[in-house]
C-alpha cells in the first residue's frame, strides 16, 4: 500500500529546541548531507503515521529570512524553491516576542504553517502564562506546546501537520494571504509596485507579488541580484524604493527596511496585548540572568573560562588515553599480524610500515575525539559556549574577528588536542563572509592533536622537565600569531566593517543524552570518514616516496661486501665476543645502507633538495622529508623524521605489541637526533615553530576549500608557508647570533 507523502520544513531560531524535536521524531532515520554547492549541513528524516510518510527537513537556525547568512538563504530557498507543504516554525516561549518575528516572515510568504512552542516547563518556572489557544486564533494557525526535550508535544505537530496538509489539499479550503500595514509612508508604495509586479508577471512564479515588493523594499541583496538578471521592471522597482527612501530620511530620519522591523514587531506586540503572555513574578530574575552575573563578569568570567576549557581537554586527555591505548594496542597487532604471515618483504613493509601504521596513527586519536566533542555538545547544549563567544568578542573584534570565532579556534586547538578540520567547518556559523574567511584562513594555526603528538615528544628530547613550558609557549604563540595575521587580512585583502554581535544568550538548559550522542557522532563519523581515508591514502603514498626507487643493485652489492669485511676482520681479529661486535658492525651498516637507500629514494632527493632553501632556518635534510610528509598529515612528521634517521624499518619490528620496546624506540631516535650536531637550540626552535605555522594539513586544506573556494584554500596553504619560513629564518639566525 503506498503511503501519501508529506514534506515538513522545520525551522526556527538558534537554540529554540528544533534541533531536539527534530531528533525526537525522526530517530533513527535521521542522515547528515550538504546542501548542493554549500557546506551547510542539511537533515533529513521520515515519520510514518497510517497512510502518511512524512519527511521532515531541518532548516538551519536562523533569527529571521533575510539574505545576511548563508542560513537565511538556505531556510528561505528551502521554503520557496522547494515548497514544502507544511512549515513547523518551533518557538521559544520565555522569548516568545523575539522568537515570533521568524513566524510572522514565514506567514508573509504565505506557506502554511505550525507553530511549536517549546520549553513550555521554563515558562511557567519563570512565571510566564501563554494562552496557545488565542494565540492559534489570531495567528489563525496551529500552536502546539512542546517540551521537545522530554518528547512532550510531538506528536501534536504530527497531527497537526496532516490536518493542516489535508486542509491545504481540499478545495473547499480558501488562502487567505497574511497582511501586515507598514504604515502609510510604505503601503501605498507597495501597493504600487505589487500590482506592477503582476501586471508584468514578474518573478512571480518563483515569489509572492507582495512579499516580492517587500523584500525590494528591505534592499535584500538575494533578491535583487535576481531581479538583475530578469531585467523588465526591475529598475523601475528600485526608483520606487530610492523615492521612498528620500522620504522617509527626510520626514522620519529612518530607513524602509527600519520601518518594516518595526511594524512587524509593533503586529507582534498587538498580538500579545489581547492576552496571549501574562507574567506570575515580572521583577524576578531568571536562574539563568543570576549565573550570567558571575559566569560573564568581566574579571572573573574570563578566568572561570579558561578553568572550565582546561578541564574539558584535561578530561579528554586523562580518560581518552585508556581507549586510546586500546586502540593504538590494536593496531599494533595488527601489524604484528601482518609481519608474521606476510612472508614477501615489499608487501610486509607496504601493509605494516606502510597502512597499518599511518592509518593507525590517526584513527587511534578518535577516542579524543569522541571525548573531546561529547563535552563540547554538552557545553554548546548547555548554552554555555555562547558565553564564551560574547565574553572574547571584544578582543576578537580588535583584530577584526567575530566573537563566534571562538569556538573554531578552539576546536581547532586553541587548548592542545583539538583538531583543524571540524574546526574550519566551524566557521559556517559566522554570518558575515568575510569573517568567516578570516576565520577559515587563522584557524589551521591552533595546536592540533597531531602537533600535539609532535610537540611532546620533540619538547621531551630536546628540553626534558619542561615539556609543559614549551606546549605553554607553543599554544601562546598559536593564539597571538593567528590573530595578528586575521588583523592583517582583515586590514587588506579582506577588508571590511564588522559584524554587530548580536548573539542572544540562551538559557542555562539541561542537554538530553540522545542529543549529545546524535550530535557527537555525526562529528566523530565525519573525522573518522574522511582523516581515516585520507590517511589511508597518504600512507600509502609517504611509503612509496621512501622506499622507490630502491639503491642500485652494485650498491647493495657493496654494502653486503663491505659486511663479510667487517666479519673476516672480527674473526681474525681474536677479539671476545665476537658475535656481539660481527652485530654492532653489522648494525652500524645496515643504517648506513638505509640511509644511502632514503638518500636515493624520491622523498630523499626531495629532502636534499629543499635543504637550499632550509639551511638558513637550521634544517637538515632529513627534517625535510618529515616536513614534506606532514603536508599530508601532521602525525606522519614523527615516523618520517623515525625512518630518515634509519631507525623505521627495525624500530618497527622491535616496538610491535610491545609499548615499552615503543619508548624505548622513541629514545634512539632522541640519542640520535641529540648527537646530530645539525640539532642546536634555534634549530630546534625554528622546527618547532615552522611545525606549528607552515601549510595545513591536507584534510584541512580540502575542508578549508569546501568551507570557501579552492582559490582561497591555495592561498592559504601557500600564504602560511611563505610566512612560517620568512619568521623561521628571523629566529634562526637572531637566535644562531647568541648561541
Amino acid at each position: 500500500m503506498s503511503r501519501r507523502k508529506i514534506t515538513v520544513a522545520l525551522s526556527g531560531q538558534p537554540n529554540c529546541g528544533k534541533s531536539t524535536i527534530f531528533n525526537a521524531i525522526t530517530g533513527a532515520t535521521a542522515r547528515v548531507g550538504n546542501y548542493p554547492g554549500i557546506t551547510v549541513e542539511r537533515m533529513e528524516g521520515y515519520y510514518r503515521k497510517d497512510d502518511y510518510r512524512i519527511n521532515f527537513i531541518d532548516l538551519p537556525g536562523t533569527y529571521s529570512l533575510t539574505s545576511y547568512s548563508v542560513e537565511e538563504i538556505v531556510a528561505r530557498d528551502v521554503i520557496l524553491n522547494e515548497k514544502p507543504d507544511v512549515v513547523v516554525c518551533m518557538l521559544d516561549a520565555v522569548a516568545l516576542e523575539r522568537s515570533l518575528y521568524l513566524v510572522v516572515q514565514l506567514l508573509e510568504i504565505g506557506v502554511p504553517v505550525v507553530v511549536g512552542l517549546n520549553m513550555m516547563d521554563d515558562a511557567k518556572r519563570k512565571g510566564i502564562q501563554i494562552n496557545s489557544e488565542l494565540l492559534s486564533k489570531l495567528l489563525q494557525v496551529p500552536v502546539i506546546e512542546c517540551i521537545a526535550r522530554r518528547g512532550i508535544g510531538k506528536k501534536e505537530i504530527i497531527k497537526a501537520v496532516i490536518e493542516v496538509f489535508e486542509k491545504r489539499k481540499s478545495k473547499d479550503e480558501q488562502k487567505h494571504p497574511f497582511y501586515i500595514s507598514y504604515g502609510s509612508d510604505l503601503n501605498p508604495v507597495l501597493e504600487e509596485m505589487t500590482e506592477l509586479i503582476v501586471k508584468n508577471e514578474f518573478l512571480s512564479n518563483l515569489y509572492p507579488a507582495r512579499w516580492l515588493a517587500i523584500k525590494y523594499m528591505e534592499e535584500d541583496e538575494n533578491i535583487l541580484k535576481q531581479g538583475e538578471k530578469k531585467g523588465g521592471i526591475h529598475q523601475e522597482l528600485i526608483n520606487f524604493v530610492k523615492t521612498v527612501e528620500k522620504h522617509t530620511e527626510k520626514t522620519l530620519n529612518t530607513y524602509p527596511e527600519a520601518i518594516i522591523a518595526d511594524y512587524r514587531y509593533g503586529y507582534i506586540q498587538s498580538l500579545l496585548k489581547e492576552g496571549v503572555i501574562s507574567r506570575e513574578y515580572s521583577f524576578k530574575r531568571g536562574l539563568s540572568e543570576k549565573i550570567d552575573k558571575v559566569l560573564t563578569q568581566r574579571l572573573f568570567g574570563p578566568i572561570i573560562m579558561v578553568v572550565v576549557l582546561y578541564l574539558l581537554f584535561w578530561l579528554t586527555f586523562t580518560v581518552g588515553a585508556y581507549p586510546q591505548n586500546w586502540m593504538q594496542n590494536g593496531f599494533d597487532y595488527l601489524g604484528y599480524l601482518g609481519n608474521s604471515f606476510i612472508s614477501n618483504d615489499m608487501l610486509r613493509s607496504l601493509v605494516v610500515s606502510g597502512i597499518i601504521d599511518g592509518v593507525g596513527a590517526v584513527l587511534s586519536f578518535a577516542p579524543l575525539i569522541l571525548i573531546m566533542f561529547a563535552m563540547l555538545c554538552f557545553l554548546e547544549d548547555l548554552g554555555y559556549m555562547a558565553r564564551v563567544a560574547y565574553m572574547l568578542d571584544k578582543v576578537f573584534k580588535m583584530f577584526g574577528l567575530h566573537g563566534a570565532s571562538v569556538m573554531p579556534f578552539i576546536i581547532s586547538g586553541g587548548i592542545p588536542g583539538g583538531c583543524a578540520v571540524p574546526g574550519v567547518m566551524a566557521g559556517r556559523t559566522l554570518r558575515s563572509p568575510k569573517e568567516r574567511l578570516a576565520t577559515v584562513l587563522t584557524a589551521p594555526f591552533m595546536v592540533c592533536g597531531a602537533k600535539t603528538t609532535v610537540f611532546l615528544m620533540l619538547a621531551e628530547i630536546f628540553f626534558p622537565g619542561n615539556e609543559t613550558n614549551v606546549m605553554l609557549l607553543l599554544t601562546i604563540a598559536s593564539w597571538i600569531i593567528a590573530l595578528l595575521v586575521a588583523k592583517v587580512l582583515r586590514s587588506t585583502i579582506i577588508r571590511g566593517a564588522p559584524t554587530p554581535f548580536l548573539m542572544e544568550l540562551p538559557p542555562y538548559r539541561l542537554p538530553t543524552l540522545i542529543g549529545i550522542m546524535t550530535h557527537t557522532w555525526d562529528r566523530v563519523w565525519q573525522f573518522v570518514k574522511k582523516a581515516g581515508t585520507v590517511i589511508f591514502a597518504i600512507s600509502i603514498v609517504m611509503w612509496c616516496l621512501i622506499t622507490f626507487p630502491q639503491l642500485p643493485q652494485t650498491k647493495i652489492d657493496e654494502f653486503n661486501t663491505q659486511k663479510e669485511v667487517v666479519k673476516k676482520q672480527v674473526v681474525d681479529s681474536g677479539v671476545k665476543d665476537k658475535a656481539e661486535v660481527i652485530a654492532q658492525k653489522i648494525s652500524s651498516l645496515e643504517n648506513k645502507q638505509q640511509e644511502a637507500a632514503l638518500r636515493h629514494s624520491y622523498g630523499g632527493r626531495m629532502g636534499i633538495w629543499f635543504e637550499h632553501f632550509t639551511k638558513y632556518t637550521g634544517f637538515p635534510w632529513q627534517a625535510n622529508i618529515a616536513l614534506i610528509g606532514g603536508f599530508a598529515a601532521k602525525e606522519v612528521i614523527l615516523s618520517t623524521l623515525s625512518t630518515a634517521y634509519s631507525l623505521g624499518d627495525s624500530g618497527a619490528e622491535e616496538t610491535v605489541g610491545n609499548s615499552n620496546e615503543q619508548s624505548s624506540t622513541q629514545n634512539l631516535l632522541g640519542r640520535r637526533l641529540l648527537a646530530s650536531p645539525a640539532w642546536t637550540l634555534p634549530a630546534v626552535t625554528s622546527f618547532l615553530l615552522f611545525v606549528l605555522l607552515y601549510s595545513p594539513c591536507l584534510v584541512t586544506v580540502v575542508a578549508m576549500a569546501k568551507e570557501s573556494s579552492w582559490g582561497w584554500a591555495l592561498f592559504g596553504t601557500f600564504g602560511a608557508l611563505i610566512m612560517t619560513y620568512v619568521l623561521c629564518v628571523i629566529v634562526y639566525q637572531i637566535m644562531s647570533l647568541f648561541a
